[in-house]
């Protein structure tokens, strides 16, 4: 495994959105292993492919209940329920906001084998979920922040 370097806020990836991950081999593998080290050496919850600079759809969380991989995650449920917190993001050094989100997530995605798979979150785990996945589609936290002022 190897540590990769975070992007930060200004470069433009974080802005764009990933293509569809269609091989499930040795190469991401060896991918999400590096983006999981990186994510806990960084003390996160959360890391998105673009944010170690490739343009894929594919990220990992963990909130303290174990290690999830999520390679072409869709949110298929949320719950009328929500929450409100303040979320910051590796990207985003040393900020946070408060966001709105909802208080539970079903998301139905593949591992890295490519098999398919769902993901239920409640709260925190909710959030990093959202959070994430709206990372594969150019959107950071601050948008919605912006938006709920």
């Amino acid at each position: 495994m190897a540590k990769r370097n975070i992007v930060k806020i200004g470069d433009d990836v974080l802005r764009k959105i990933c293509r569809t991950q269609l091989t499930f081999d040795e190469k991401l593998h060896q991918t999400l292993d590096d983006m999981a080290e990186t994510m806990y050496e960084a003390e996160g919850v959360g890391l998105a492919a673009p944010q170690i600079g490739m343009l894929r759809r594919y990220c990992v969380i963990d909130v303290g209940d174990g290690l999830i991989e999520l390679i072409n995650p869709v949110i298929i449920e949320k719950s009328e329920e929500i929450q409100v917190g303040n979320e910051g993001c590796l990207s985003i050094p040393d900020r946070y906001e408060v966001v709105t989100r909802p208080m539970k997530v079903t998301v139905r995605a593949q591992n890295r084998y490519g098999e398919n798979i769902i993901v239920t979150g409640e709260e925190l785990k909710a959030r990093a979920l959202c959070h994430e996945i709206d990372h594969l589609d150019g959107v950071l936290y601050i948008d919605h922040a912006k938006r709920s002022k």
